[in-house]
C-alpha cells in the first residue's frame, strides 16, 4: 500500500509540474491560468494527492517561477488547498476546487501585489489569481474528477 501511495503521488507531481512548465506562458504572473491546478481535485480520489500536488508545485515553481517567494509561498498555497480539500472528500464534488480558489487568491494574490506592484492592489491581483483558478477547477478540475469517477474504483485504492 506504501508503495502504491508513493507512485500516485510521484505521478501527480510529475504531471503537475509537465502541464505548469509546458504550458509556462498562462501558468505564471498575475494573469494565470494553471492548467495543472486542475488536479487539485485529486486529493478526492487519494491522500497521495496532496504531497503529490505540493512536489510537483514546488518543482514547477523551483523551474519557472517568480523566485523564491513563488516557491515558498506558493507551493505551501497549494499544499494548504490540497489538505483542505482532502478534508471535503465526503462532501460535495462541487465544493473540491474551492480551496484551490480561495487560498490562491489569497497568498498568491498578495505575494504578486507584493512582487509585481506596479501599482496593482491585492484585490486586483486575487481577483486575476482566483479568476485563472475558477476556470482550471472548475471547467477543467470537475470533468476531471468525474471522468475519473467512472474508471474503476480501485485505481485509487
Amino acid at each position: 500500500m506504501y508503495v502504491k501511495r508513493l507512485v500516485q503521488g510521484a505521478l501527480i507531481a510529475a504531471i503537475y509540474a509537465a502541464l505548469t512548465l509546458l504550458l509556462a506562458p498562462i501558468s505564471y504572473g498575475m494573469m494565470q491560468i494553471r492548467v495543472a491546478e486542475a488536479l487539485c481535485v485529486l486529493p478526492l480520489f487519494t491522500p497521495a494527492a496532496v504531497p503529490g500536488l505540493f512536489v510537483g508545485c514546488l518543482i514547477a515553481n523551483l523551474i519557472g517561477g517568480m523566485g523564491i517567494y513563488d516557491v515558498v509561498i506558493g507551493s505551501l498555497a497549494t499544499l494548504a488547498a490540497a489538505s483542505l480539500t482532502l478534508l471535503l472528500k465526503n462532501r460535495s464534488p462541487w465544493l473540491a476546487p474551492l480551496p484551490a480558489v480561495i487560498v490562491n487568491a489569497v497568498a498568491v494574490g498578495a505575494m504578486l501585489s507584493f512582487l509585481v506592484g506596479a501599482g496593482e492592489s491585492f484585490l486586483v491581483c486575487a481577483a486575476y489569481v482566483g479568476a485563472g483558478e475558477l476556470i482550471a477547477g472548475y471547467v477543467l478540475g470537475m470533468p476531471l474528477y468525474y471522468g475519473l469517477k467512472k474508471l474503476d474504483p480501485e485505481i485509487f485504492a
